[in-house]
C-alpha cells in the first residue's frame, strides 16, 4: 500500500470514528497491509482486497477475552 493511499484511508478513519488519535502504520514486509493503532494502542489491520479489479479494504480486529472483564 503506498504511502498516500494509506494517509487516505487514516483521514477517513478518523473522520468516521471521530477520533484523531488513530494511526496507520505501513508493516514491515508486507505490501498489502497495515496495522492500525489509537494513539500507541495496537487495534487491528487493514488489508487490501483487488479481487475482481476492484479495490476494497477490510479491518480486522481481535478482541480478547481478558479485554471485556
Amino acid at each position: 500500500m503506498e504511502k498516500a493511499e494509506l494517509s487516505k484511508i487514516e483521514t477517513y478513519l478518523r473522520r468516521t470514528f471521530t477520533n484523531a488519535a488513530i494511526r496507520v502504520v505501513p508493516r514491515p514486509k508486507k505490501k498489502d497491509s497495515a496495522e492500525v493503532y489509537i494513539g500507541e494502542e495496537f487495534i487491528g489491520v487493514l488489508s487490501e482486497d483487488t479481487e475482481d479489479g476492484d479495490k476494497s479494504y477490510f479491518f480486522e480486529m481481535a478482541i480478547l477475552d481478558t479485554d471485556l472483564e
